[in-house]
């Protein structure tokens, strides 16, 4: 291990996983583009209205109601009225990803703090209702339950406040460069997820290898 990676491990004491895109795919994302395909609309354009809708309606930071958010997007898009089936949609595209949650126990197991940060509404807690995932990690912070969001740069601060750590001593791994930058500037380590391979070449420089050399 190089002495860069020594002191990197040495330092990190917490690692912080955003749930959709990183330990799950982005089923928010995928959900509302498969909405979008079945009544012809535009993708794209679905997706980032609902990126704006989610928060401009307070669902993201629990200070407004699914169906704020759901009544917001249809008259944004042209979506017909809202029924179940569109709420089905989005869970059902978050698919965990196993080698993350085998990280996260690999991490944890060696002393690490393993935390969920989400920005996420009430459904973060019907996945785990459906997954069970909540009971490999040490703390989960989501917006939905905070009242406030990625967006808002104190969330990093708070929630290094929350574990009792400076934010040195955390490492974010998001995969929204927005939310990564607004980390950075609160002083955090982290990491841009694009796809796993590249992430657990980036992980491994902050805590060296995941598993022992055979």
């Amino acid at each position: 291990m190089s002495d860069y990676t020594q002191n990197r491990t040495a330092t990190v004491r917490a690692i912080l996983f955003d749930f959709g895109g990183v330990l799950a795919e982005e089923g928010f994302r995928e959900g509302l583009k498969a909405l979008a395909g079945r009544f012809g609309l535009d993708r794209d354009k679905v997706y980032l209205e609902g990126a704006e809708a989610v928060y401009a309606s307070g669902y993201v930071t629990g200070r407004g109601s699914e169906m704020d958010f759901w009544q917001r997007l249809c008259r944004q898009t042209g979506l017909p009225p809202y029924e179940e089936s569109y709420t089905a949609e989005i869970l059902n595209h978050f698919h965990l990803r196993p080698r993350l949650l085998e990280a996260v126990g690999t991490l944890r197991s060696r002393g690490f703090l393993t935390v969920i940060v989400s920005d996420q509404t009430d459904w973060l807690d019907r996945l785990e209702a459906r997954y069970r995932f909540c009971r490999e990690f040490d703390r989960v912070f989501n917006s939905y339950h905070l009242g406030k969001g990625k967006r808002d740069p104190s969330l990093f601060t708070d929630v290094a406040r929350s574990l009792g750590l400076p934010p040195g001593q955390t490492l974010f791994i998001d995969d929204n460069p927005g939310n990564i930058e607004r980390a950075r500037a609160a002083g955090m380590e982290v990491i841009l997820f694009t796809e796993e391979r590249t992430f657990f070449h980036e992980l491994e420089r902050y805590i060296g290898p995941l598993r022992p050399a055979p």
